[in-house]
């Protein structure tokens, strides 16, 4: 499968064995992992590389981004629109927007860009990406993968004291008002979910506007649940400590049997081998919508609302800073 995929927040508990099913299964393809610090400074960056120097013969990169800074995206896509136009990389085939932030252990966080930092980093600097990349895609299509969360669905994550909901004023979510209340876990876990509710509202959008352009038509967009990592570091970051000390002490340990309670309980492993077969067209090809792992599923009856999925879609380039002379859709 030759051709470039991206892939964000590339150092996390997901992407590494995602990016090891995806070498191992197609080496011939070129990857650009992106992280917010290249340097050997940070443990997880450090862990990436090493990964990355067992498939030699690969085409690989490690690239800054930070995604809490619009600014970043927009000088990241543009190097690589120049590099995939003048022949350094090949045309894209897939984008995986894997990257996520959440604070459950301290108050709303902006970021200089004057937004929310979880919405942002979640959704709004996806949107950016996305759009101002779609042109560096090839005549054969390609795929848009972005993660979701069973979090996006009122009632279905353990961890939700307050249920998602995408306001009548949208821009609520870039830029709400101060914590009325110090509960920094459940306010800090809504802010997580709505950005998740956000994520697949836009997918059904960007699916539509897609489906009506000639010339990109053959991109596809999914959005994945990929489980309950038991494993994942986002369960020891950014937490109190009693979540940590469940995470290494009950769910870790308790996994087999805690599926029978969720069966969507598993390791970081399995789900991202589930993300790269989507990303490579490898797992239900040309299929659009959401997935629940690697099942085709309903999302949310709040996200399937058309009406709200245009509004966001429109304010969603809008706080992405995208207008239609700086993306290929047509339908912006």
């Amino acid at each position: 499968m030759a051709g470039t995929i991206i892939i964000t927040g590339a150092n996390g508990s997901l992407a590494i064995p995602a990016i090891q099913h995806l070498l191992s299964q197609h080496p011939d393809c070129t990857l650009i992992g992106t992280v917010r610090n290249a340097s050997d400074a940070d443990p997880n960056t450090t862990t990436l590389r090493q990964t990355l120097s067992k498939f030699s013969s690969a085409k690989t990169s490690i690239r800054e981004l930070d995604l809490s800074s619009l600014s970043s995206v927009q000088a990241f896509t543009a190097t690589i629109a120049s590099e995939i136009s003048n022949g350094k990389l090949p045309a894209l085939t897939a984008i995986v927007c894997n990257a996520y932030y959440w604070n459950l252990n301290g108050p709303l966080q902006l970021t200089n860009d004057g937004y929310e930092k979880s919405f942002q980093v979640s959704h709004v600097a996806h949107v950016a990406l996305v759009l101002r990349l779609l042109g560096s895609f090839g005549p054969s299509g390609g795929r848009i993968v972005l993660l979701s969360s069973d979090a996006h669905w009122p009632g279905k994550n353990g961890l939700a004291k307050y249920p998602p909901a995408i306001p009548d004023d949208l821009d609520q979510l870039v830029k709400p008002a101060a914590d009325e209340k110090v509960d920094h876990f459940g306010l800090g876990f809504l802010r997580y979910a709505n950005s998740k509710l956000a994520v697949v509202m836009w997918m059904y959008a960007l699916n539509r506007a897609l489906e009506k352009d000639p010339k990109l038509n053959k991109i596809t967009a999914v959005a994945i649940n990929p489980g309950n990592l038991s494993d994942s570091r986002a369960l020891r970051t950014n937490t109190p400590p009693s979540l940590y000390y469940m995470s290494t002490f009950v769910i870790k340990p308790l996994r087999p049997l805690l599926r029978f309670m969720d069966p969507t309980m598993r390791t970081s492993a399995k789900a991202g081998a589930d993300v790269m077969q989507l990303a490579t067209n490898d797992a239900f090809p040309g299929v659009r919508g959401y997935f629940t792992m690697l099942k085709k599923d309903e999302s949310s009856p709040d996200s399937l609302n058309e009406e709200k999925q245009q509004m966001l879609w429109a304010k969603s380039a809008e706080w992405a800073g995208v207008g239609k002379g700086d993306t290929a859709l047509q339908a912006l």
